[in-house]
């Protein structure tokens, strides 16, 4: 798996130092695919734009490069050398504090209960008698890669009110998982006392909720929810964006948007693996609806 990653980084960086095509030249629509999931799993669930996307924007071919963690895809983006990437709302504020006009969030998906927003969740050992927050003092906090805006930056804001103190002071470890899957499964083998990822907070529990990481890992039969506890939920974060190279041509932007909002009714199935889990659809945003978290950031990490 760790051959699979330095791969996979190796891609990254590769296309990362090619020089962009012009926009009207441009013969391959590059795709970037955070880390955070099994690099096989990521690949099959985009295999479909790779499928479908050629004839939509009149490219010879799709490309997908999934990077070994969320940083691989963001300098990508900054280099100009992906098109298109799906974005926690931390990881793009990343980008939007490096440079404000390396790319464009124009959609982002709705709940199943037109909701525009998902959570921090964090959770536990079944069999570790932990189940509040006070439980775990003292004890290893992990969290799921430094540029998660659920893994990290939100519960990094969020978590000292809930118990009253710095996060320093009150765990006894904190450190990160390699990625929301990995992370739970770390909490799972208990290398972690508890460790946060994300879920739409709709649906059940057991079931992992209808869509996030937990809903993918229940899907992929890899975590079984009997085996955890729900110890803590953040505040409802606003859904990442779909962002796109701001100086791809107009055209080809309008006819991307346009399958994308098609996606949910022209191929369902798509749109699912893509999502990773159950969605309305999707809804048009801009950078203001993403402007909380771009403070946050830049006050919690500077950048």
């Amino acid at each position: 798996m760790f051959k699979k990653a330095l791969l996979a980084a190796a891609s990254i960086a590769a296309v990362t130092a090619a020089q962009p095509a012009a926009a009207e030249d441009l013969k391959d629509f590059r795709i970037g695919i955070i880390g955070g999931e099994n690099e096989a799993d990521r690949l099959r669930n985009f295999q479909c734009m790779s499928d479908k996307l050629p004839e939509v924007l009149g490219v010879e071919k799709v490309s997908l490069f999934p990077a070994a963690d969320y940083d691989g895809v963001i300098q990508g983006l900054l280099g100009g050398t992906l098109d298109y990437a799906e974005l926690g709302a931390s990881g793009y504020a990343k980008v939007y504090l490096e440079d404000p006009k390396a790319v464009e969030p124009i959609l982002t998906t709705i709940q199943t209960d037109g909701a525009t927003g998902y959570y921090s969740v964090m959770v536990a050992r079944k069999d570790s008698g932990i189940t509040t927050l006070a439980d775990l003092k003292g004890k290893k906090l992990g969290f799921a890669d430094p540029d998660s805006t659920s893994g990290y930056l939100v519960p990094s804001v969020t978590l000292p009110a809930a118990i009253g103190a710095p996060i320093a002071e009150f765990f006894g470890e904190t450190g990160f998982g390699g990625g929301h899957e990995n992370l739970v499964l770390e909490v799972v083998k208990g290398n972690f006392d508890a460790g946060t990822t994300w879920a739409s907070g709709v649906g059940e529990f057991k079931d992992g909720y209808t869509s996030g990481n937990l809903k993918k890992m229940v899907d992929k039969g890899i975590v079984d929810m009997g085996d955890l506890v729900q110890v803590w939920q953040s505040p409802l974060i606003p859904n990442g964006p779909i962002v796109v190279r701001t100086s791809m041509d107009t055209d080809m932007k309008a006819k991307f948007k346009d399958f994308m909002m098609a996606l949910p009714e022209s191929d369902p199935e798509c749109f699912s693996a893509i999502q990773g889990g159950d969605y309305k659809g999707f809804t048009e945003v801009d950078a203001s609806f993403y402007q909380a978290i771009i403070d946050a950031r830049r006050a919690k990490i500077g950048s």
